[in-house]
């Protein structure tokens, strides 16, 4: 398949072009590789998951964080090796932040909330022009100690609790990544859990004070779900192999 073919397709399917995001997003390093039909799947951009890609022999990494944002001025240093490696390499480079964050049926949010058994009845949370964020009530009303447990397996992550809320979860509000500033948003579209990434110490009294349970998943875990089940998705539409390479921050 034509590197141009995949990533106009991509562009349409995500909204590349309609949602405002950090950075550009979209084919961020064109190589001259033109043909692809080995996708390797990553949530970061390092050079290990760029070496590891390459000795796949991946024509395109297809990432949650790019390398190219708002205050990127210059491609030098860390920033330069990698596009060395990128450019050497024949490895294209296409990234998608927000517009994974947001998709409704391969997102980061979409896909959590049905692994853990959300209807989502709203999206919510919009860091730009559209929101990234899911809630709804849950299907079985699961404790607390239950459905982090279930998160912890599912999302090989080791979750950290805040209770300040009902054990038993019967709404549930989730944002990928980095949340843990909606706690006021969550607990007002009358969530009693809510389930983010990256943890906050200047939330904590925010959670204590609206009686919120918070769960913090990992940043990096809760953002590998959407990368999968996009590549899956090409995978089954234009027949391309795929391959997730699990570098874990421990964030």
């Amino acid at each position: 398949m034509k590197c141009t073919e995949l990533t106009t397709y991509l562009d349409d399917y995500l909204r590349i072009a309609d949602i405002v995001d950090y950075g550009p997003q979209g084919l961020q390093v064109e190589t001259a590789q033109t043909e692809i039909q080995r996708i390797a799947l990553a949530v970061d951009v390092s050079p290990a998951v760029i070496e590891t890609a390459v000795a796949w022999n991946a024509d395109l990494l297809l990432v949650h964080h790019g390398i190219l944002w708002r205050n990127v001025e210059r491609i030098a240093g860390p920033l330069g090796e990698r596009v060395r490696l990128l450019m050497r390499h024949g490895l294209n480079l296409y990234a998608a932040h927000l517009p994974l964050d947001a998709h409704p049926e391969v997102g980061n949010n979409a896909i959590l909330a049905r692994m853990f058994g959300v209807a989502v009845e709203e999206w919510w949370c919009t860091p730009t022009n559209v929101p990234i964020g899911v809630i709804g009530d849950m299907a079985e009303r699961p404790s607390l100690t239950h459905l982090v447990q279930q998160i912890n397996d599912q999302l090989e992550t080791q979750c950290r609790v805040l209770a300040h809320g009902t054990e038993q979860v019967s709404r549930l509000a989730i944002v990928s990544g980095f949340g843990a500033d909606q706690v006021a948003a969550a607990k007002a579209l009358g969530a009693d859990t809510f389930l983010t990434g990256e943890t906050s110490h200047a939330n904590y009294w925010a959670a204590s004070d609206y009686g919120l349970n918070v769960i913090f998943a990992g940043h990096y875990a809760t953002e590998t779900v959407g990368v999968q089940a996009l590549g899956q998705h090409l995978a089954q539409k234009f027949n391309l192999d795929i391959k997730f390479f699990d570098f874990p921050t421990q964030m």
